[in-house]
């Protein structure tokens, strides 16, 4: 898969992921200036981010080793 080593790989899927922490909660600010951006924050790391590491980064460990 794109011809890189498996960690590589890993690492590559787990930052696309992660990708969301940083952009949702600006682009949450920019589309409804009235949100609680700290509502915002708290889903995207205080939700998300707990699950990219349990389920997230297994699962596409997982997924790495039926593509090899």
């Amino acid at each position: 898969m794109l011809g890189l080593p498996e960690g590589s790989l890993l690492v590559l899927m787990a930052l696309t992921a992660s990708a969301s922490y940083i952009a949702a909660p600006a682009a949450i600010r920019t589309a409804v200036p009235q949100a609680n951006i700290g509502l915002a924050m708290l889903a995207a790391l205080g939700i998300t981010f707990p699950f990219n590491v349990i389920i997230g980064i297994p699962l596409y460990h997982y997924l790495i080793g039926l593509t090899g």
